[in-house]
């Protein structure tokens, strides 16, 4: 597969991984035990926050490989 097509599929994906990923954050937030504790609420964003990143690390370098032929 060419460069240009990985950065396209890439590209998608990681827009399906945010979004995703931040409608389960929000939905998750609404639960209960979040609403008496703003220093539970603080670190669950932080960490819903930053946590997309893992997932997106194997599809950048996946998309940044170089093209073999």
């Amino acid at each position: 597969m060419k460069i240009r097509t990985r950065k396209f599929l890439g590209t998608i994906f990681l827009l399906v991984l945010a979004i995703v990923w931040s409608l389960m954050g929000m939905a998750l937030a609404q639960l209960p035990v979040f609403e008496n504790s703003g220093l539970l609420q603080a670190v669950f964003y932080v960490v819903v926050g930053m946590g997309w990143v893992l997932p997106a690390m194997p599809i950048v370098s996946w998309m940044s490989r170089p093209d073999l032929a």
